[in-house]
């Protein structure tokens, strides 16, 4: 399953979850607020919101009749726009946000402490203050990661099976979009001490610094590369497998995830979220194992628009 059929099944599980309070209105317009931590421009971004639509669509949501999504797109490096966004978005009191990522969901909760906030990808939610604990994350917002920070040092691990000779191996970044940088770093440098390799924090501003930092790791011999997944290295793909290749670096990315497994146990029935269930009250979805070396990713998020067009009649 790759991000795209991941983000259909946050489509498909956002129309199961109603607002408790609003649940007996029975079809009315819902408002959901998006905030994408991308340039509009990125077509895999695209691609995200558009098998979002696509899981509201099949389950009887259709944008403009019973559902209206408000969409704005900001990337990390330019903050003062997403705080921006973040704010109008609030203030449209739509009855649900989701947020892309962890920059986007900082800057929502900045703005509002009451309106549902479901994250989609956020590496370290417990960490970056957004939620409790993942059994009960408390507050208005919820959501799961698709990652667990293991992978920090199993990204070196393969980098050694590839490249036996690396000494000194850097992991690239984004700080504003990888608020969470040390949520990787940390197995990744338990891991090079594991390895005799020297371990290097590589962190790149925007576009313009990476031929730079790449070129510098190069110059000496027997170096490697790890990239740490952010948007600001997801935008990047190209430009950053692209200058690894021209300079001969051994390299690990993280741009396909391996496949988790999330347990039936963990996910929400929806007749518990027709019963009201609150951000406060739904358990954080994470990885409990990872299959390594498979590129999927397997995961539930739920939203809180409604129920399902019909299910009021049903009951």
């Amino acid at each position: 399953m790759k991000r795209r059929e991941f983000i259909t099944l946050l489509g498909s599980a956002a129309a199961t979850w109603p607002l408790a309070a609003r649940a007996q209105q029975g079809e009315r317009m819902r408002r959901v607020g998006v905030l994408m931590g991308y340039p509009e421009s990125d077509s895999q971004a695209q691609r995200y919101i558009a098998a979002f639509r696509d899981g509201l669509r099949r389950l009887g949501w259709t944008e403009g009749r019973n559902v209206q999504l408000d969409t704005r797109w900001a990337t990390p490096v330019d903050a003062d726009l997403m705080r921006q966004f973040a704010k109008e978005l609030v203030a449209l009191q739509p009855d649900l946000i989701l947020s892309n990522t962890t920059p986007t969901t900082t800057a929502l909760l900045q703005q509002t402490r009451t309106i549902p906030i479901v994250f989609a990808m956020v590496a370290d939610p417990v960490g970056s203050g957004f939620v409790a604990s993942f059994p009960r994350p408390g507050g208005n917002v919820t959501g799961f990661s698709t990652t667990e920070d293991s992978l920090g040092g199993k990204w070196l691990e393969l980098l050694k099976e590839i490249a036996p000779r690396v000494r000194r191996v850097a992991m690239l970044f984004n700080p504003a979009a990888a608020t969470y940088a040390e949520y990787w770093l940390n197995p990744f440098k338990a891991a090079a001490v594991s390895f005799a390799v020297e371990a290097i924090a590589a962190p790149v501003r925007d576009k313009s610094d990476l031929e730079s930092v790449i070129a510098a790791l190069a110059r000496e011999p027997h170096g490697g590369l790890t990239v740490m997944p952010d948007s600001f290295t997801d935008a990047h793909p190209r430009e950053i497998t692209s200058l690894a290749a021209r300079y001969r670096l051994p390299a690990v990315y993280a741009y396909r995830l391996p496949r988790f497994v999330i347990p039936p146990s963990r996910v929400f029935p929806p007749v518990e979220f027709c019963r009201g269930t609150r951000p406060s009250q739904a358990p954080n979805s994470r990885p409990e194992r990872n299959t390594f070396g498979s590129a999927t990713v397997v995961a539930i998020a739920v939203a809180m628009i409604g129920p399902m067009p019909g299910m009021l009649a049903s009951r």
